[in-house]
């Protein structure tokens, strides 16, 4: 696939979505094998360096294989957001179309996916540090739940996506709105002409398998020593409270570092609320018409990933030979 592109068409962009243990990873890679193509992380987690086991981080081996963006991009204690995502793929997507190469989009942070595919703008909204430390003050006596309340109320459609626990994102949601009267979702636009030549395929199963395979992720994360990556974080002074150490993985296992859990009780925990966040994930998904659903419940790996790249082929090959006709 590579050389496909020239100058006047549109970034042909495949993108492979889906929640969490659906098996994203491999079928990714496989299908950047067979196409040549470049594959950029769609991951809020994926962007922080030493957070490997409770991201479900690609291995070095696997990204051997095929050239990853998006991955290890910042600290645990840096502040990273979907507009400095949405920034930085836009370099990415520049260096990919260069070498002539197909990007190919993969992961599971919806947001991240509609900013990038829908050519979403995000205005700068500033900063007011007197505002935040009030309501930091008032997230202090009243209470996460209060202060989430209150943002759902002006905002909806952030506080939907935002837990109750993730303080720092909620405080800067309602920092966005009194500064600039405008909401944190609605301060994002859609490009009027996204620069893409789209093909999207999500990846599902049945929901006991999928909630089977989360069961043997998490156990298969605790196995290659999740507790031991948490604790070493906290030893390198990233506080509990950081946006990177809310992940799923991270909070439950500092509860248990805390003594306020057991390991078992934290692992259950952890369990139900990473079945929970797929559902939130298809539920997202979904309302995209855009993407053809794959059930890779009832097929093998490369037979998914076979399928995705003759699909691919036929679209990206078709635009580029209607461009060399003109």
């Amino acid at each position: 696939m590579a050389g496909i592109y020239r100058d006047e068409e549109r970034t042909p962009l495949l993108a492979i979505v889906g929640p969490t243990a659906t098996g994203k990873t491999e079928v990714s890679l496989r299908v950047a094998e067979n196409l040549g193509a470049e594959i950029i992380s769609a991951d809020s987690m994926l962007v922080y360096r030493g957070m490997d086991i409770g991201t479900a981080k690609p291995t070095p081996e696997e990204m051997g294989r095929v050239l990853h963006h998006m991955i290890d991009v910042a600290d645990p204690g840096e502040a990273f957001n979907v507009a400095l995502y949405s920034r930085l793929v836009k370099e990415v997507l520049k260096g990919v179309r260069e070498r002539g190469n197909l990007p190919l989009l993969a992961g599971g942070t919806g947001l991240y996916v509609k900013a990038v595919v829908d050519g979403y703008n995000f205005s700068e909204a500033g900063t007011d540090r007197e505002l935040r430390a009030r309501l930091m003050q008032e997230c202090s006596t009243m209470g996460r739940a209060a202060l989430h309340e209150r943002l759902k109320k002006v905002d909806p459609c952030t506080a939907s996506r935002l837990h109750i626990n993730d303080v720092k994102r909620v405080i800067r949601a309602l920092e966005v709105y009194y500064l600039t009267g405008r909401t944190l979702s609605g301060s994002a636009s859609r490009g009027t002409n996204p620069p893409f030549n789209l093909v999207m395929y999500g990846l599902t199963m049945d929901r006991e398998k999928l909630y089977a395979r989360i069961e043997k992720r998490v156990d298969k994360m605790m196995a290659a020593g999740l507790v031991k990556e948490v604790r070493d974080l906290l030893a390198r002074g990233y506080s509990p409270e950081l946006t990177s150490m809310q992940g799923l993985g991270y909070k439950e296992i500092i509860l248990f570092l805390k003594g306020e859990l057991t390991l078992d009780q934290a692992v259950d925990l952890l369990k139900r609320n990473t079945r929970r966040f797929a559902k939130r994930q298809l539920t997202w998904f979904r309302k995209d018409a855009r993407i053809s659903w794959i059930d890779v419940g009832k097929k093998e790996v490369d037979e998914v990933a076979a399928e995705i790249t003759s699909r691919a082929e036929g679209v990206f090959k078709a635009v580029s030979n209607d461009f060399k006709k003109d």
